[in-house]
């Protein structure tokens, strides 16, 4: 009788020792679709309309380069392509114009403005690849220009005060035009794939296709792409990069059927069956530039320009700038080094 007492103090400083059971996470709901009429309109969806207008006041940029032998016609398609002058034309060498004794790098500035949208494009050209007689190495200052372009963004990037809007100079895709031979890929062209395609999205385009009969040519795109794969050169667009099922099935098919694209370049306009096209004058009639049963300019055109333009610029930021930038911090522990006038604007910044 007398122990009832104790034993329930006791049991209740049991109970403050034991831990409640706690109680089960709540699992959140799945999000259901709601319904719009119940309650009225949101306007998630104007943001759409939202970017198009920023997009449209501050313009893009696109920095196109293109990479072969002169003679080629890589500143007539680059001019089709955007149906203006944007590259210069040279019309054979001058006297004083000699053949450059090593690659040049010229890069030309144009706004073109299309529907309210306004692109920066910057054409980038490179006269005397492959003209040599020993063209060893002759990839290596192309490589130098498209690592000088990251790096130059890296800098404004790392920069204490830096833009809201860092211009973009780097290049966001090389054309690497393949001459018309009908054999094989020279192994000049293996060369610059192989060092350039770790660095820049590049297109293989075999040039003047006019020049091939349609078996040849199929035979020839068939050969190239079976050399490309037998060397494991990756060209864009690139399969690791493909983010979903619908990418892949969509570049499957150009990868598959379209590269390298088998194409022909002409600035000149004729009159075909009342209509005004773009193509070359044969004695046999007009090869019409955008006519697919010609040759396969219209699929280049749509592919770069159409299609994928937003995902070159994406892959070279997200994926080939950034290679660049994790090895060349990695390289400095963190930082690019510091020139005295960095090291200045620093010590003011502070």
């Amino acid at each position: 009788p007398h122990a009832g007492p104790v034993e329930s103090k006791n049991e209740a400083a049991m109970s403050e020792l034991v831990p409640e059971p706690r109680q089960k996470p709540v699992v959140p709901m799945k999000p259901m679709g709601i319904n719009a009429n119940l309650l009225g309109y949101i306007g998630i969806d104007t943001i759409i309309e939202q970017m198009r207008k920023k997009t449209m006041k501050t313009g893009f940029d696109f920095n196109i380069m293109v990479v072969g032998q002169s003679g080629l016609g890589k500143s007539t398609l680059v001019n089709t392509l955007f149906k203006s002058q944007v590259s210069r034309k040279s019309s054979g060498w001058n006297r004083e114009e000699k053949i450059p004794k090593t690659v040049e790098i010229k890069a030309i500035g144009h706004v073109i403005e299309e529907g309210g949208v306004k692109m920066k494009l910057t054409v980038i050209d490179t006269p005397g690849f492959g003209d040599q007689i020993n063209n060893e190495n002759c990839w290596e200052p192309i490589e130098k220009y498209i690592n000088e372009q990251y790096e130059k963004f890296l800098k404004e990037e790392v920069n204490i005060a830096r833009k809201k809007r860092i211009p973009d100079t780097r290049v966001h895709c090389c054309l690497y035009f393949i001459s018309p031979t009908g054999h094989s890929l020279r192994p000049l062209d293996l060369e610059f794939m192989k060092h350039l395609s770790k660095v820049v999205n590049i297109i293989p385009v075999i040039a003047k296709a006019d020049t091939m009969t349609l078996e040849e040519k199929i035979e020839f795109k068939q050969r190239v792409r079976k050399e490309l794969e037998v060397n494991g050169i990756e060209f864009y667009p690139q399969k690791e990069f493909d983010e979903d099922l619908e990418d892949k099935t969509e570049n499957d098919k150009i990868r598959q059927e379209s590269m390298p694209f088998a194409v022909v370049g002409s600035d000149k306009e004729y009159q075909v069956n009342g209509k005004r096209v773009l193509g070359r004058k044969t004695p046999w009639g007009i090869i019409e530039v955008e006519n697919l049963t010609h040759c396969e300019f219209a699929l280049l055109r749509d592919f770069v320009i159409r299609t994928h333009l937003q995902d070159l610029k994406e892959v070279t930021h997200n994926i080939h700038y950034e290679t660049y930038r994790a090895k060349r911090l990695n390289d400095n522990g963190g930082l690019p080094p510091m020139t005295a006038e960095t090291e200045e604007n620093h010590e003011s910044n502070l």
